[in-house]
């Protein structure tokens, strides 16, 4: 199943200021492929997705999750096992026991002495995850925040508005030049880019199993 819009169909005739509704297809099309520019810039979900399970490489004090943000509450709980070698043991860790949460980051104690074991069955420096933690976690946003909505529809309307990709056109005596941004239809400009800058995970911040 493809992921949900980040922007919907309502959103976008308004954008457009139309009176008469659009045809569906071509519409729903344009948003798909505009949410899926955003989701691959920033390397994010952005829309809310509850419990899901994944395997991080740990070995250091600080843990990353990589879809932000981190929704945690009694209908979202936080789910942290710390996997041992390759013996099959399975160690849960409790928040604000074993570890602290601070955003996505999941942070072990302290990482002096390192040089110090915790006992069986850990068998890992003090203060340092697993090696691999599996983690369940609820993440995203309930409401599409309005930059991203005003990209989604942004990307789109130039796609529907200029679907061919043509630079100029003429009916008669009346001319039509398009701007650099909507002639690259589905394209990022630099000043979309600024606004995801927030919302955009770094490549090198997590390493999933």
């Amino acid at each position: 199943m493809p992921p949900p819009l980040l922007a919907s169909e309502e959103e976008l005739k308004d954008y457009l200021q139309l009176s008469d509704p659009l045809t569906p297809g071509p519409a729903r099309l344009a948003l798909r492929l505009a949410s899926a520019a955003v989701r691959r810039h920033t390397r994010q979900m952005i829309s809310f997705v509850a419990g899901e399970t994944i395997t991080i490489m740990g070995g250091e004090r600080v843990l990353r999750l990589p879809q932000r943000p981190v929704v945690v509450d009694a209908d979202n709980p936080l789910t942290v096992v710390e996997l041992v070698d390759a013996s099959g043991l399975e160690i849960s860790a409790v928040v604000d026991q074993d570890f602290l949460r601070y955003g996505s980051e999941l942070h072990r104690g302290a990482a002096w002495p390192t040089s110090r074991l915790q006992g069986w069955p850990r068998r890992h420096p003090i203060g340092i995850w697993a090696d691999r933690v599996r983690v369940t976690y609820s993440h995203g946003y309930a409401e599409i925040p309005d930059e991203i909505v005003g990209i989604v529809l942004d990307l789109a309307a130039a796609s529907m508005s200029n679907p061919r990709r043509i630079r100029s056109e003429a009916s008669g005596a009346v001319s039509v030049t398009y701007t650099v941004e909507t002639f690259g239809t589905g394209s990022l400009t630099a000043d979309h880019r600024s606004i995801l800058r927030d919302f955009k995970r770094s490549t090198l911040s997590v390493r999933l199993s």
